[in-house]
């Protein structure tokens, strides 16, 4: 398997360590001094690439999608902050006849929290008495907030049925990689839901694996 990295950023160089330990090539890296203008997005650079992984930033997202659907290059997104763009890129995807896989945070222990939100929620959902909060600390450099990942919460907050209001609130500190914490609370007792990353690396593993899923699938995939 051969990939791309579209952003090296502190991610990007992790997920290549990372595909390398695992036997993954990584036949092109571009970053802010070979693709500034997207010059690096070309078919030559592109050719022999089975998938893409971006974590770039916002702004350059919808763009970098365009461009490397155009070559046929399966994707995998795991920039946050441009989920105002998803109804384009569903239509990029199915145009250009790809296969592309998004989601605001790759950690398997997220995604397993997700679920377990989830299920809180629906149980929660008929109980008038209990307030719910959604609340996150990440590293100071981290542009978006709030993130990606505990908008996503909220979602499943509100696709299990509870209708209440859900405080959001969002921290950016020090180096922390992230932690979302989800609570329900009343006059009587409090639930309160965490996950806390130690690292970087359950986000960049659970993107490899996605870039080895998506190869030749086509779609649009949501984790």
């Amino acid at each position: 398997m051969n990939i791309a990295l579209v952003g090296y950023g502190k991610m990007g160089q992790l997920i290549y360590r990372l595909a390398v330990e695992r036997g993954i090539e990584v036949g092109l890296k571009l970053d802010e001094f070979n693709n500034a203008g997207f010059e690096g997005i070309t078919a030559e650079n592109f050719k022999g690439i089975d998938v893409a992984i971006d974590f770039s930033t916002p702004s350059v997202v919808l763009e970098n999608i365009e461009r490397i659907a155009a070559l046929g290059v399966n994707i995998v997104v795991g920039t946050t902050g441009w989920q105002e763009h998803m109804a384009r890129v569903k239509e990029v995807v199915e145009m250009r006849g790809i296969g592309l896989v998004w989601s605001p945070n790759y950690s398997i222990g997220v995604s397993a929290f997700f679920k377990i939100v989830n299920l809180a929620a629906k149980l929660m959902a008929n109980e008038p008495e209990y307030e719910a909060w959604a609340w996150e600390i990440h590293h100071s450099a981290k542009k978006d907030a709030p993130s990606g990942t505990l908008l996503k919460l909220v979602d499943e907050i509100r696709a299990a049925g509870y209708t209440a209001s859900v405080s959001v609130a969002s921290n950016r500190a020090g180096a922390t990689p992230g932690t979302h914490e989800i609570g329900f609370d009343s006059s009587a007792d409090t639930i309160t839901l965490r996950h806390t990353a130690r690292n970087r690396e359950g986000f960049a593993l659970g993107a490899i694996k996605a870039a080895e899923w998506i190869a030749g699938k086509k779609g649009f995939y949501e984790r």
